[in-house]
């Protein structure tokens, strides 16, 4: 499905929206489109409509920025791009290892967690790397919300069509 692109009414980055609810936006009124996609839809009535890709609110909305990213394991994932931490694999599920076990005191942040495929998470079992003789392919860090909003605009491939308007 379609995402569109919803900016702020000071042209900032507010949310990736579906295309469903971007013509419920654009219907009540409350955004201007920027750029269209060559995406077509056909309504109820027969008439085809293009997607919008890029809208801008009318009116400014007031955001409060959080500073940090929330810990998931979906976050992790996506910080080390879907690769295992110890071998370099993307072919099989991933799962979160902590670097220092939790049993040797080690925390559940950012800093200390991988993503792992279960065969290495399996072998280092509640060791540290160093102990199993293994080292990380990636240093773990604290990520930011810019890094992830750039990481989703290149994975939905609308990079270009910001970068044409001046935006990203």
């Amino acid at each position: 499905m379609p995402q569109c692109v919803l900016l702020n009414a000071d042209y900032t980055f507010l949310n990736l929206v579906n295309w469903r609810r971007a013509v419920c936006l654009l219907s009540k009124g409350k955004v201007e489109i920027i750029s269209y996609s060559e995406t077509f839809i056909k309504t109820s009535g027969g008439v085809l409509m293009k997607i919008p890709a890029v809208m801008k609110l009318i009116k400014l909305i007031r955001t409060i920025f959080r500073n940090r990213v929330p810990f998931s394991k979906k976050n992790v994932l996506i910080r080390d791009g879907f690769k295992c931490a110890y071998c370099g694999t993307e072919k099989e599920k991933l799962t979160i290892d902590h670097i220092v076990p939790r049993s040797k005191g080690g925390e559940t942040t950012f800093e200390n967690c991988v993503a792992a495929c279960r065969a290495c998470n399996n072998h280092k079992g509640s060791r540290t790397p160093r102990e199993i003789r293994k080292h990380l392919r990636v240093k773990p860090y604290q990520p930011t919300i810019s890094e992830f909003i750039r990481l989703k605009i290149q994975k939905l491939g609308i990079n270009n069509v910001l970068k044409d308007l001046g935006i990203f």
